[in-house]
Protein backbone atom coordinates (compact mmCIF):
# COMPACT_ATOMS: atom_id res chain seq x y z
CA UNK A 1 0.00 0.00 0.00
CA UNK A 2 2.57 2.62 0.75
CA UNK A 3 4.14 3.75 -2.65
CA UNK A 4 7.33 5.97 -3.13
CA UNK A 5 6.42 9.68 -3.20
CA UNK A 6 7.13 11.99 -5.85
CA UNK A 7 8.41 15.18 -5.28
CA UNK A 8 4.99 17.03 -5.96
CA UNK A 9 3.39 14.73 -2.99
CA UNK A 10 5.83 15.45 -0.58
CA UNK A 11 3.81 13.47 2.17
CA UNK A 12 1.27 10.30 1.97
CA UNK A 13 -1.77 12.29 2.49
CA UNK A 14 -0.88 14.93 -0.08
CA UNK A 15 -2.44 12.80 -3.22
CA UNK A 16 -5.90 13.79 -2.31
CA UNK A 17 -6.33 17.26 -1.96
CA UNK A 18 -9.95 16.37 0.51
CA UNK A 19 -7.49 14.49 2.46
CA UNK A 20 -4.92 16.66 2.60
CA UNK A 21 -6.92 19.56 3.71
CA UNK A 22 -8.76 17.57 6.54
CA UNK A 23 -5.11 16.50 8.22
CA UNK A 24 -4.14 20.31 7.74
CA UNK A 25 -7.52 21.19 9.61
CA UNK A 26 -6.76 18.53 12.61
CA UNK A 27 -2.84 19.10 12.91
CA UNK A 28 -4.11 22.62 13.79
CA UNK A 29 -6.97 21.74 16.29
CA UNK A 30 -6.25 21.36 19.77
CA UNK A 31 -5.03 18.60 21.23
CA UNK A 32 -8.77 16.98 22.72
CA UNK A 33 -10.02 17.78 19.11
CA UNK A 34 -7.58 15.35 17.89
CA UNK A 35 -7.70 12.72 20.04
CA UNK A 36 -12.16 12.63 19.89
CA UNK A 37 -11.44 13.09 15.89
CA UNK A 38 -8.87 10.47 16.08
CA UNK A 39 -11.08 7.80 17.82
CA UNK A 40 -13.72 8.30 15.56
CA UNK A 41 -11.22 7.51 12.99
CA UNK A 42 -10.54 4.53 13.88
CA UNK A 43 -13.73 3.31 14.66
CA UNK A 44 -14.44 4.40 10.84
CA UNK A 45 -11.21 2.21 9.04
CA UNK A 46 -12.48 -1.06 11.92
CA UNK A 47 -15.94 -0.58 10.32
CA UNK A 48 -15.08 -0.16 6.39
CA UNK A 49 -12.44 -3.01 6.89
CA UNK A 50 -14.62 -4.52 8.33
CA UNK A 51 -17.44 -4.69 5.83
CA UNK A 52 -14.97 -5.09 2.99
CA UNK A 53 -13.66 -8.67 4.85
CA UNK A 54 -10.36 -7.41 5.34
CA UNK A 55 -10.45 -8.30 8.90
CA UNK A 56 -11.51 -12.05 10.08
CA UNK A 57 -10.69 -11.82 13.63
CA UNK A 58 -9.77 -8.74 16.33
CA UNK A 59 -5.95 -10.44 16.26
CA UNK A 60 -6.11 -9.10 12.62
CA UNK A 61 -7.26 -5.86 13.67
CA UNK A 62 -4.52 -5.29 16.01
CA UNK A 63 -1.66 -6.55 13.37
CA UNK A 64 -2.85 -4.28 11.17
CA UNK A 65 -2.75 -0.94 13.45
CA UNK A 66 0.41 -2.73 15.09
CA UNK A 67 2.60 -2.84 11.36
CA UNK A 68 4.34 0.16 10.63
CA UNK A 69 4.45 1.27 13.71
CA UNK A 70 7.43 3.33 15.43
CA UNK A 71 7.53 4.23 19.18
CA UNK A 72 10.96 5.94 18.22
CA UNK A 73 9.41 8.15 15.39
CA UNK A 74 8.27 11.21 16.71
CA UNK A 75 9.01 13.72 13.70
CA UNK A 76 5.49 14.50 12.69
CA UNK A 77 3.18 16.27 14.40
CA UNK A 78 0.54 13.14 14.89
CA UNK A 79 3.65 11.27 16.04
CA UNK A 80 3.53 12.74 19.92
CA UNK A 81 -0.37 11.27 20.94
CA UNK A 82 -0.29 7.58 20.32
CA UNK A 83 -3.86 7.46 19.62
CA UNK A 84 -3.59 10.24 16.91
CA UNK A 85 -0.40 8.19 15.83
CA UNK A 86 -2.26 5.30 15.64
CA UNK A 87 -5.50 6.85 13.78
CA UNK A 88 -3.26 8.37 11.09
CA UNK A 89 -1.12 4.87 10.42
CA UNK A 90 -4.32 3.08 9.70
CA UNK A 91 -5.74 5.74 7.28
CA UNK A 92 -1.74 5.61 5.78
CA UNK A 93 -2.32 2.00 4.86
CA UNK A 94 -5.82 1.91 3.74
CA UNK A 95 -6.43 1.81 0.22
CA UNK A 96 -6.94 5.03 -1.78
CA UNK A 97 -10.55 4.25 -2.37
CA UNK A 98 -10.76 3.39 1.59
CA UNK A 99 -9.05 6.80 2.60
CA UNK A 100 -11.21 9.05 0.05
CA UNK A 101 -14.34 7.61 1.34
CA UNK A 102 -13.01 8.26 4.79
CA UNK A 103 -11.35 11.76 4.22
CA UNK A 104 -14.65 13.08 3.55
CA UNK A 105 -16.10 11.83 6.47
CA UNK A 106 -12.77 13.28 8.60
CA UNK A 107 -13.48 16.68 6.91
CA UNK A 108 -16.95 16.53 8.07
CA UNK A 109 -16.03 15.47 11.28
CA UNK A 110 -13.40 17.82 11.87
CA UNK A 111 -15.80 20.73 11.12
CA UNK A 112 -18.47 19.72 13.08
CA UNK A 113 -16.31 19.40 16.26
CA UNK A 114 -14.75 22.84 15.24
CA UNK A 115 -18.41 24.36 14.83
CA UNK A 116 -19.57 22.60 18.53
CA UNK A 117 -16.33 24.30 20.34
CA UNK A 118 -16.86 27.81 18.36
CA UNK A 119 -20.64 27.63 19.50
CA UNK A 120 -19.50 26.72 22.96
CA UNK A 121 -16.87 29.78 22.97
CA UNK A 122 -20.04 31.63 22.11
CA UNK A 123 -22.43 31.18 24.76
CA UNK A 124 -19.88 31.33 26.76
CA UNK A 125 -18.83 34.63 26.22
CA UNK A 126 -22.44 35.98 26.21
CA UNK A 127 -23.19 34.87 29.85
Amino acid sequence: MKEQYSNQHRRWYDKDPVLSQAISTLEQSDDETQIKVALNLIKIIIEHNIEDEKFEAVEDIINAVGSGLDDNRKGRWYDIDSTVRTAMNMLQNCPEATQRIIAKEMAKMVVDKIKTDNDSDDEEQTD
